[in-house]
């Protein structure tokens, strides 16, 4: 994400980036896709959570959010996979992922009834690293349902009870592809070297419906996509390729450095507020989460902390 490519070096990548796995409970064991129920802190149907880097969440059971005094903790939602990893680059193929902090919020979902527990998103590489690029919106297609059937292959017999799988789709500014791959088209995968400046909207929006299509005819998830404005924008334009109104998102614009006062349902203070993109607003049911804080170069030395709307997915 966002918030892990700008901030951590080489040895937090190197610890996050071993694969282990999160249980849950076996004294209440829950159904993979069961929609989430809650206990959210604060106000009606919003709770907190965290995403990616380990985080010192607090207690022994039930979890509290850290650093935001007595906050449920609501969540975790970690990379399922990078797709510079997947394809074997030396650089940028970190994955984030803390299986500490899944348990910790498996456990608070599954026996507390507390939050939503595990989510997954796909950091997504774009039409110009896809191997197989030919300039078509029908490989752009072709090449987003192979990175969600390798997203699905991933979380296959984990517990990741949270229903909507997220499509990170961002402006890293990390090699080997600062864009990975949504903008500029590369001489191979890990390259670095561009060979095409240009990349139709089309083609990336091709790409995108390919990801969210096989999610949802191979699977009981939901789409939705990680993002903000300014990288959305620059990705797909402003046109009818820019458009979902009807696609879950999680957004990390605006963000703060502070942690006090912490986020209060989309805003911590005006005009500091959740900005989501694609046509839509904090006011749409599509609206989920909002990273509020860490990441982008805003560090709060801590990691990144997620403001979610729980009551919009019963």
């Amino acid at each position: 994400m966002r918030a892990i490519s700008k901030t951590l070096g080489a040895g937090l990548f190197a610890a996050v980036a071993a694969i282990g796995s999160f249980v849950v409970p076996a004294t209440n064991a829950v159904a993979q896709t069961a929609a989430p129920t809650s206990n959210p802190s604060p106000g009606t149907g919003f709770g907190y959570g965290t995403d990616s880097w380990p985080m010192s969440v607090r207690g022994s059971g039930p979890y509290t959010e850290p650093v935001l005094g007595n906050a449920s903790y609501g969540g975790y939602m970690w990379m399922a996979g990078n797709w510079a990893r997947w394809a074997g680059c030396k650089t940028g193929n970190f994955l984030a992922w803390a299986p500490a902090n899944a348990n910790q919020a498996n456990e608070n979902y599954a026996k507390y009834h507390i939050g939503v527990g595990v989510g997954a998103y796909w950091y997504m590489g774009g039409p110009g690293v896809d191997p197989h690029w030919n300039g078509t919106t029908t490989e752009a297609y072709n090449w987003g349902a192979r990175q969600a059937a390798q997203t699905l292959a991933t979380i296959k017999g984990r517990f990741v009870p949270y229903p909507v799988i997220w499509a990170d789709i961002e402006l890293p500014q990390i090699a080997p592809a600062p864009d990975n791959g949504w903008n500029n088209v590369y001489t191979s995968m890990c390259s670095g070297v561009v060979r095409q400046s240009y990349v139709p909207v089309a083609v990336d929006r091709a790409e995108f419906n390919g990801f969210a299509n096989y999610i949802t005819t191979h699977s009981t998830y939901k789409v939705g996509v990680y993002s903000a404005p300014q990288d959305w924008n620059r990705i797909f334009g402003t046109g009818p390729d820019s458009k979902i109104p009807n696609t879950y998102e999680w957004t990390y614009e605006s963000e703060t450095s502070r942690l006090s006062p912490a986020a209060a349902g989309w805003c911590l203070h005006s005009p500091t507020c959740a900005q989501f993109f694609g046509g839509q607003t904090s006011a749409s049911k599509y609206a989920l989460m909002w990273q509020w804080s860490g990441g982008g170069g805003v560090r709060n030395g801590y990691g990144d902390f997620d403001q979610i709307d729980i009551a919009r997915m019963k």
